[in-house]
């Protein structure tokens, strides 16, 4: 038995806890590396998809289109650095099978790009030495090579063709093939800096959906009948449609005729309202319905690569270089005019041939039918002298847009690059190259890796890069794909390092698109496999792995000597707080940050420079929108809200009771403690909480579990709607005369539980099951033997009670819980009638993490009967396992191709952060999204300035304080050297000194060393591994008003570190 304590303690927050490793997986991989070939089959042969290792590019594209991508067979030619780019990101995507094809050796100046060839593959022929390499990615898609000179017969048998290292003939005459029969062709290519891509999918390309975008729908409260009706939403959320987008309708009553239609275009009024065309001939309009966007397919017309390069459409990749493209495309066809005529590329940064260039061009574009009328010739010098090299980040941006447009060819979802797409990252260069070019030898080497990227930045830049230290962060698919680009960069391999740290493990859903894992690799550290990967295709690149979390507890590890030696920071990470902690951590020691995220089709990357921009953190996102409480409880119209529902229904059954429960019993006295402290009726609902996991709901055998399963059935999906029904009858008007269960309140029925139902019977089986778990009790798997235990439990009629309070909305909810307290005689009772520890020695109980990933350990199957029960309940259509997966487990959508653009992205910026620019306009931060296609690139924002006297600083800016001085020493410090009069100091959490401090407490500490405060006030010893501690000052200026002034980096006597601050 338990009593209640007599000291109150104070409660104590914990930081969250790190990811748990998996020890077990659900896919068994043996030592002979077998391939988990589940639900499909390879060599091609497609029987459904394996939603275990594609789920996450699933939610990008789709069942639909998955399985005609399954269908296709594609033909990519030219297998140096941009094809092997397409060609992983294609296999990665899962179509019937890809065909390599090249009939050139592997050269030096391929190891630049070509990340799965070597040295010792000089020579060998480039598909041959790919094909095995690209056939480990993915075991449904076979790889073949093909080196033989491309017919049109051989490429009878293959859906779509993609050409990278073609001339012009070539590509015209096969481009032309294709058009005639049907198949779709893609050409791709980049020189130096410069890239383009062309699509011709046909005269009559069916788009099934333009966006991917989740179709919208909104609740309608009004409909006008008139010639042209008008829809009303509710006015509690904006419908989001577009004029031109069509919707159709659901449970319309009255002008039922609308119910089911055929889909009707709309024209958008405003944010609540729209028109939908000729209402006049249908019935009145009573009330409720929702309206439903319809996708519609639209047929999109290509022309021919003939007749295109003739007249030709440009998507724009930068709105700051509009007049770009029409230059661009005359000089790729000059350029070729330039090889047939010298069997070669111009010269690195040759101005013979340069000038030889400029003559062809303005032969060229004279006759040309997309003649340009002024052409920058600053541009085009830079296109003549760097269109020989070859750098993986160029190759990763156009193989990433690539490999999307044979997606889009092969399954008709996303709108197609309508038909030129061309691309430019001449920033990347040094400041005025022009005017400041080195000597021709600084561009020129031969027979070493690198020598196509030199040819571009020349010697003394790659020996910088090679004395870069870099810290990434994660190594998922972003860091997969930044240590591969990193490796082929030559970064940190002569000199410097790449310190990489991810504390996850492989599971079989990263294979879709972290491109360095393999099915041999699942349970096995990330960051050391992901660093041995990247150290295979260079074996000169000298990278690190770590396997911690970054955050307080491991800043004794990456503290102020690790950081002080780093050039900048790549994240790779997949949560908001981890972004900011390592922009906060970037900001203090002024280390430039490439920050970047993938969500789907859309990516972003953000480039922070000390001194510069403003910071990761200095704009956000707005929240995500809540769902009220009181719609969760009671009114749910969504399948959102019944999964939402769900998952909280887990959590509260199967973890928080279990997680106190250890709690009492490592601690019975501490725990009570801190739960008196809560506010409330909250300590009385935990204590009974605590009682039911430990006495009331405690089964002893499998049996039990059932037992509880069933009556917890019967609980939610019949009692409490019966109950809320009892509140609120179905024929209840409110007050204004207006039905209650109308617009957002949808009236629910109760289910009658029947074991002929297999929703039924999941929702026991499955909570039987996890309570076992949570036990230590032996499951059962036999759902026949479970659905008989289930039949035999006898179950309590129900009978509605009057008194019962049910909130209607939140702020009823919240003015009940504040005015509700806790009896502390109540409390006591509960207190007492708990087992004494004795009684519970030897008691099992562990609570369940949930696991969406994992198809066999029932959370989601708990889940998903659930939320369709709940559903259910409120005549809302259920959600499969797929959908619901996606919801409950809060997914990100990702696919290879866009992190393969958003990488080369974040890879180009690094040139420019090596270069040492310090203008802001040769950065871009940058947005895409593929599926549109859209590109939209714009300076960084520059860091606020703000000012106190005469001094302006930014967030970049600190004061300064160096050796451990007294409080009174440090207000003096700043009124006599800032002439600021500090009015409170604190640091962390801890107020240091402060005007509503007491009297006498303030002067003592005004003697006080600001350590010895710092220890006294948080009650913990300063860690040794602290260069540095960080005050914040409240501070008035001589006329007494407040000002903001930077943070105080209080720096203690350790002499090897150096100051990370700018202000003394």
């Amino acid at each position: 038995m338990s009593s209640l304590p007599e000291t109150i303690w104070s409660h104590e927050s914990k930081s969250p806890s790190p990811k748990r490793r998996k020890i077990q997986s659900e896919t068994k991989l043996d030592s002979d590396r077998a391939h988990p070939l589940t639900t499909m089959e390879a060599n091609g042969s497609v029987h459904e998809i394996d939603e275990g290792l594609y789920s996450r590019q699933l939610y990008v594209l789709g069942h639909e289109a998955m399985k005609k991508m399954a269908s296709s067979n594609i033909l990519i030619s030219g297998l140096r650095g941009l094809g092997v780019e397409i060609a992983k990101n294609v296999v990665l995507g899962g179509v019937k099978s890809v065909t390599i094809h090249d009939t050139g050796n592997v050269e030096w100046s391929d190891l630049s790009s070509q990340f799965f060839v070597s040295e010792h593959d000089v020579g060998k022929n480039r598909a041959e030495v790919s094909e095995s390499h690209l056939s480990e990615l993915n075991p449904y898609v076979p790889v073949k090579s093909h080196t033989a000179s491309l017919t049109e017969s051989f490429l009878e048998q293959f859906q779509v063709v993609v050409l990278t290292e073609s001339s012009v003939e070539e590509q015209v005459r096969l481009g032309e093939y294709c058009h005639t029969m049907g198949i779709k062709f893609i050409m791709a290519e980049t020189k130096g800096l410069f890239g383009r891509v062309f699509c011709d999918f046909g005269d009559d390309f069916v788009v099934t959906d333009a966006n991917g975008e989740t179709p919208l729908s909104a609740m309608v409260s009004a409909v006008t009948k008139d010639s042209d009706g008008v829809v009303t939403c509710i006015d509690d959320q904006r419908h989001g449609f577009e004029t031109g987008d069509y919707v159709t309708f659901t449970e319309v009553k009255g002008m039922t005729e609308l119910n089911n239609c055929q889909p009707r275009q709309i024209r958008v009024l405003g944010p609540y309202t729209f028109s939908i065309g000729d209402t006049s001939a249908l019935s009145e309009y009573v009330r409720g319905g929702i309206a439903h966007q319809v996708k519609m397919p639209q047929t999109t017309h290509f022309k021919s690569m003939k007749a295109s390069m003739a007249s030709p459409d440009f998507v724009i990749s930068d709105f700051a270089k509009m007049e770009r493209p029409g230059v661009l495309h005359v000089a790729f066809e000059v350029l070729d005019r330039f090889r047939q005529s010298h069997q070669r590329l111009p010269r690195p940064w040759n101005e013979e041939d340069t000038n030889e260039f400029l003559r062809l061009f303005k032969e060229v574009n004279e006759g040309h039918p997309a003649r340009v009328e002024e052409a920058d010739e600053k541009l085009l010098k830079l296109f003549s002298f760097v269109c020989c090299g070859d750098v993986c980040p160029m190759q990763a941006v156009i193989g990433g847009i690539s490999a999307q447009e044979v997606m889009k060819a092969c399954s008709g979802k996303f709108q197609p690059i309508h038909q030129w797409f061309y691309f430019d990252a001449t920033e990347c260069l040094h400041t005025d190259p022009l005017s400041t070019k080195p000597p021709e030898t600084t561009f020129q080497s031969e027979q070493q890796r690198y020598q196509s990227q030199i040819a571009i930045f020349g010697k003394d830049f790659q020996d910088k890069l090679a004395r870069q230290n870099y810290f990434v962060v994660g190594a998922g698919a972003i860091g997969c794909e930044l240590l591969k680009n990193l490796s082929m960069m030559g970064v940190s391999c002569g000199g410097g390092t790449v310190y990489v740290t991810d504390m996850d493990t492989i599971e079989k859903s990263n294979l879709n698109r972290q491109f360095l894992f393999r099915p041999w690799d699942v349970q096995k550290v990330k960051s050391d496999v992901a660093a041995a990967a990247s150290k295979k295709m260079n074996p000169h690149f000298h990278v690190v792995a770590h396997q911690n979390r970054v955050g307080s507890e491991t800043e004794h590890v990456y503290d102020d000597g690790f950081f002080e030696k780093l050039d900048a920071v790549a994240n790779a990470l997949d949560n908001i707080d981890a972004r900011m902690y390592m922009d906060r951590r970037c900001v203090y020691y002024r280390k430039p940050l490439l920050e970047s995220g993938t969500l789907g089709t859309k990516g972003n990357v953000q480039v922070v420079i000390p001194h510069l921009t403003e910071s990761y953190s200095s704009s956000q996102d707005p929240p995500e929108k809540s769902i009220p409480i009181c719609t969760l409880k009671n009114f749910p119209n969504a399948i959102e809200h019944t999964l939402q529902w769900a998952r909280d229904m887990f959590e509260g059954v199967f973890t928080q009771p279990a997680d106190s429960a250890q709690q009492y019993l490592s601690d019975p006295q501490r725990y009570l403690e801190r739960t008196v402290k809560l506010g409330g009726s909250q300590p009385f609902e935990e204590l009974n909480t605590l009682k039911r996991a430990l006495v009331d709901e405690r089964p002893r055998l499998f049996e039990d579990c059932v037992n509880w399963a069933r009556k917890h059935f019967e609980a939610n999906f019949n009692n409490q709607i019966r109950q809320l029904l009892f509140n609120f009858p179905p024929d209840q008007l409110t007050s204004s005369g207006v039905p209650f269960w109308s617009g957002p309140k949808r009236c629910p029925h109760h289910v009658v539980f029947d074991v002929s139902i297999p929703l039924h019977v999941d929702y026991v089986f499955a909570a039987a099951n996890l309570k076992a778990e949570m036990y230590g009790i032996p499951q059962n798997r036999d759902r026949a033997a479970v659905s008989s235990m289930a039949s035999a439990v006898a179950v309590v009629e129900f009978t509605p009670r009057a008194g019962v309070t049910i909130h209607v909305n939140d702020s009823e909810a919240e003015a009940s819980s504040n005015h509700g307290g806790t009896d502390h005689d109540d409390l006591e009772s509960v207190a007492k009638s708990l087992p004494s520890m004795e009684q519970l020695k030897g008691t099992v109980i562990r609570p369940l993490s949930f696991e969406k990933d994992d198809d066999s350990n029932l959370h989601m199957d708990f889940i998903v009967a659930c939320s369709n029960l709940r559903a259910e309940n409120y005549d809302i259509p259920p959600a499969d396992k797929h959908k619901s997966k996606l919801i409950a487990g809060r997914i990100i959508p990702a696919i290879a191709t866009t992190t393969s653009l958003v990488v080369g992205l974040v890879c180009l910026e690094l040139y420019k952060l090596a270069q040492g620019h310090m203008k802001l306009e040769m950065y871009k931060n940058g947005f895409v999204n593929l599926a549109l296609p859209f590109f939209g690139f714009s300076e960084p924002i520059l860091a606020p300035k703000k000012k106190y006297g005469e001094t302006e600083w930014t967030l970049w800016d600190c004061f300064n304080v160096t050796g451990d001085i007294t409080l009174q020493e440090f207000l003096d410090h700043f009124k006599n050297e800032h002439g600021l009069q500090v009015s409170m100091v604190t640091q962390g959490v801890c107020i240091i000194f402060s005007p509503f401090m007491e009297k006498e407490k303030a002067q003592s500490r005004l003697a006080m060393k600001m350590t010895d405060i710092v220890e006294e006030v948080s009650k913990k010893k300063i860690p040794s591994h602290e260069g540095a501690l960080v005050f914040e000052i409240c501070c008035e200026d001589e006329e007494g008003e407040d000002i903001d002034v930077p943070y105080v980096r209080y720096a203690l006597k350790k002499p090897q570190r150096s100051s990370a601050c700018s202000l003394s």
